[in-house]
């Protein structure tokens, strides 16, 4: 337990005082576990996230090698489905991804990667990134389907 007085500093108080200080050092005990518990459910959240992120780019550099090489075949349609999703569930959760909603909960840090192991400046910038990509891939897909 952990104790912030020597117990002959307060034995004049007698047991309330005893009483006061045990209160006090369970309280801050749980408030320390309950910084540990935020702390290990950010780390899973964030590590969900980045497992998702990265999910997302193979999605999107299969996509940019398939139309790249001419290779459209249903993965393409699939990813495209997929990115489109996302981009509605982020538009649900006004140009926010939910884990990031969801990981506000434990944590008051204003850092944009406060919520998956990236970079700040990409974590920053990495709607305006892929959002241009999936827009280059769509452009050159198109571009594919109309020389066909």
């Amino acid at each position: 337990m952990i104790r912030f007085w020597k117990i002959d500093s307060i034995e004049n108080q007698g047991v309330e005082g005893l009483q006061f200080q045990n209160h006090f050092a369970l309280t801050i005990k749980s408030r320390l576990y309950m910084d540990r518990a935020k702390q290990s459910n950010l780390f899973v959240l964030k590590l969900i996230h980045t497992l998702i992120w990265l999910f997302f780019n193979v999605v999107l550099f299969y996509m940019a090698y398939a139309v790249v090489v001419n290779k459209i075949d249903k993965y393409v349609w699939i990813g495209i489905g997929l990115i489109l999703l996302e981009g509605i569930v982020l538009l649900i959760f006004g140009r926010m991804c939910p884990l990031t909603v969801l990981a506000r909960k434990y944590s008051d840090s204003t850092k944009d990667n406060f919520d998956i192991f990236l970079p700040n400046w990409l974590a920053r910038h990495n709607k305006l990134i892929y959002t241009t990509l999936f827009v280059v891939i769509c452009i050159l897909l198109a571009f594919r389907l109309h020389g066909k």
